[in-house]
């Protein structure tokens, strides 16, 4: 069992700096938990609480019923890959793999079993001899993962591991962590600030910003059920369309409480094609940009009540400066009160 919990846990580095205020979270046993939010949120910060590399101001974090504030890191039964990699140049793979096994005084024979083992996994075990230098950005990630799981820890912490790699390599990674994931069956805590890092692989996302969790649900629930404004804005490519109803023309039907009125741009759809839906909230404006991405265009529009964005999907790129009408289906629109909480539709 790796169940993380913070009860009312507070990290202040001086009375004028507070990052946590008071974060209570559980992080079930076996998910994949990823905390997301803006640099400056606390994100890395509950991470580095998490490793014993942070003390608790204040509060208590449990892992498997025990109280950890006083525990050594080193003590901790976890493993930390970092942003950099933090391999030894000069040393070997299989020499950066078993580097803390050697440290434990851990058996020669006993380091032979576990690092077969664990470059199989992570497919390297051509690449043992070689120094970091000779690898490429995915490789040498591989190398820090197995470096992780060769302790074969309760809990694996990741600070924005792949942060450094290209775009493709990111793709291929979060594959291979998510596989990783599924062969181990432990918990992962993974930090990002990319939320496309977050939707994909995460069990649980923890949306933060400013020492607050904003939300804490499976991915696809802070999708479609935002609860406010930053869930909603946060998650999701592009942002979801946000407009103050003070601005808009078009009020009908909307809960009393309701100041803001958001929708995805992906239910944007043009007014020829509305088929005769009456139940429709209707917008007209000039293309000020589109981008292209394959199968998808995605273009920006200038209206009355702001600037509208919205998706195409196998269509033919439309011209800038053309004026277009386009609509959105109520049941697919969210509305926020002038605290900008979700406003839920009776």
């Amino acid at each position: 069992m790796s169940e993380i919990v913070f009860f009312h846990a507070k990290k202040a580095y001086d009375s004028k700096k507070t990052v946590i205020e008071d974060l209570n979270l559980v992080i079930p046993d076996g998910s994949f938990t990823v905390l997301v939010g803006p640099s400056g949120c606390g994100k890395s910060t509950t991470l580095r609480m998490i490793a014993g590399l942070e003390s608790l101001s204040d509060g208590e974090l449990v892992m498997d019923g025990r109280r950890m504030n006083e525990v050594a890191s080193e003590d901790r039964d976890i493993a930390m890959v970092f942003q950099n990699f933090a391999l030894y140049p000069t040393m070997t793979v299989r020499e950066n793999i078993e580097f803390g096994l050697v440290n434990k005084k851990v058996p020669r024979e006993e380091r032979r079993k576990l690092i077969a083992d664990v470059v199989e996994t992570v497919r390297l075990a051509d690449y043992l001899d070689k120094n970091p230098g000779e690898l490429s950005g995915g490789q040498r990630q591989r190398v820090a993962l197995a470096r992780a799981m060769v302790k074969k820890p309760k809990v694996f912490l990741m600070d924005e591991p792949l942060s450094n790699l290209d775009a493709r390599l990111r793709n291929e990674m979060r594959t291979e962590l998510i596989e990783l994931h599924k062969r181990l069956q432990t918990t992962f805590v993974y930090v990002t600030h990319d939320q496309t890092e977050a939707m994909s692989m995460a069990t649980d996302i923890v949306l933060m910003s400013d020492g607050v969790i904003r939300q804490k649900d499976a991915p696809i629930k802070i999708y479609n059920d935002p609860n406010n404004i930053f869930a909603a804005q946060f998650i999701g490519t592009p942002a979801m369309n946000m407009f103050d109803l003070g601005k808009c023309s078009q009020q009908n039907s909307v809960p009393e409480q309701a100041k803001y009125i958001g929708f995805r741009p992906s239910r944007v759809h043009f007014a020829e094609d509305a088929a005769g839906s009456m139940d429709k909230i209707d917008f007209q404006g000039k293309i000020l940009t589109h981008e292209f991405f394959g199968s998808e265009i995605i273009y920006r529009l200038q209206t009355d009540c702001g600037i509208l964005s919205f998706k195409t999907f196998h269509k033919d790129e439309l011209p800038l400066d053309m004026e277009v009408q386009v609509y959105v289906e109520r049941r697919d629109c969210y509305f926020f009160d002038e605290k900008q909480n979700r406003v839920r539709c009776s």
